[in-house]
């Protein structure tokens, strides 16, 4: 007995699925003309396609790309969306495990120590007001800043940023001046200013009006300057991280977007983890 092209035995016996061969059936893929059953079948134009020949056809189509060189994708803001409800899963674990924010939270003397504090304390909400401020205002940022980097280059201005604004609190910090020492700083405020720089670069960039968002920058970091309680430190380290991120991002050769993109990533990384080994060392 030999072997039929489409999935069947030979000797006049009916078609099968080439992925289910216990099913029976005779309609045909237009682009392969093999047998496939309703689960493999995908609209097309005319007739149907199974689901190996539509794969192959995505598989060849370019990849469309944002405006910054990012991978194109419809629908919400997922990042964003994800970012946002962790803060608010880690807020409400906030509400009923003692020790959260004592054990997450960043403080500068127990950073050498406890590194992973750097990141942990962006997730952490002082207060259901702080937490819906900063929310917001990445919300507000987020929806636009990533459909127009894409995803993973948003995640790392992200993280980056709010790397950063912990380095900006241990940089501004005295070990020989207890409060400043041992102040414990929790919120996203410095990877959100992180972001408000890169959309200031990413609207002038795209020859739009940068007005309101640079008052808004102006507005939050005098806020951080009058109000008390507001890590200013941490707003300062953020914005200027994010802003040397998305430079590179926003105006790197539109042919060497990627290359650029990665590299600048690696090496703003190292620069914020340097500087804080750097204050550690020098900290008598």
């Amino acid at each position: 007995m030999t072997a039929s092209p489409y999935g069947q035995a030979g000797g006049g016996e009916p078609p099968v699925c080439p992925r289910h061969p216990d099913r029976i059936s005779y309609v045909r893929c237009q682009r392969c003309n093999r047998p496939v059953c309703p689960e493999c079948q995908r609209p097309a134009a005319v007739g149907v396609q199974c689901v190996d020949c539509v794969a192959r056809a995505q598989a060849a189509m370019p990849t469309r790309r944002t405006v910054f060189g990012g991978r194109a994708r419809e629908g919400r803001p997922i990042v964003t969306l994800s970012i946002i409800v962790l803060c608010v899963l880690v807020y409400a674990v906030q509400q009923v495990v003692p020790g959260v924010n004592l054990s997450l939270m960043f403080v500068p003397a127990y950073g050498e120590s406890e590194p992973y504090r750097f990141l942990s304390a962006a997730f952490l909400h002082g207060g259901f007001l702080h937490l819906a401020l900063n929310m917001y205002a990445l919300w507000i940022v987020g929806s636009v800043l990533e459909p127009a980097l894409g995803r993973w280059r948003f995640v790392m201005l992200y993280l980056v940023s709010a790397l950063g604004g912990s380095v900006g609190v241990l940089l501004f910090a005295s070990p020989t001046v207890q409060s400043e020492w041992w102040m414990a700083v929790v919120g996203a405020s410095g990877a959100v200013f992180g972001l408000f720089g890169a959309i200031a670069l990413a609207l002038r960039r795209l020859g739009r009006d940068t007005t309101q968002i640079v008052v808004l920058i102006a507005i939050n970091t005098v806020l951080g300057f009058t109000i008390p309680n507001i890590a200013w430190q941490a707003h300062l380290g953020g914005l200027v991280t994010g802003l040397a991120l998305a430079a590179a991002y926003v105006y790197a050769p539109a042919k060497r977007r990627t290359e650029v993109a990665v590299g600048a990533t690696v090496v703003m990384t190292a620069v914020v983890i340097g500087l804080a080994v750097l204050k550690y060392a020098l900290a008598p």
